[in-house]
């Protein structure tokens, strides 16, 4: 079945970086685009960047854009959300899911942003 399991979250200063990986299985996963989301304490679950199946097209909300990017490494199945310049805000459960989204989530990796 598909799966996710995502890692790299932890805790970081303000202006900080964090580079999170996302492995996948259960698809083909060089046939699908790919996205990472992020769910904020009290929030709904919001989509922080996209690539597509090639990894040339990608893109981002403002809130994150020229601070995240989004890579994937095909023959590993994986997918990567490089993370700089971190605010308060940026602290959530971040995930990673296919496109058009798979009914599975995995359990996320939680990213703290404190001093």
């Amino acid at each position: 079945q598909v799966q996710f399991v995502e890692s790299g979250g932890g805790l970081v200063q303000p202006g900080g970086s964090l580079r999170l990986s996302c492995v996948a299985s259960g698809f083909i996963f060089s046939a699908f685009g790919m996205s990472w989301y992020r769910q904020r304490p009290g929030k709904e679950r919001e989509l922080v960047a996209s690539i597509d199946s090639t990894g040339f097209r990608r893109s981002y909300p403002d809130s994150v854009q020229g601070r995240f990017i989004v890579t994937r490494a095909n023959t590993k199945r994986t997918l990567y959300l490089q993370m700089n310049s971190l605010k308060p805000e940026d602290a959530a459960v971040y995930y990673c899911n296919r496109r058009p989204v798979s009914e599975s989530w995995g359990q996320g990796t939680q990213v703290t942003v404190s001093s």
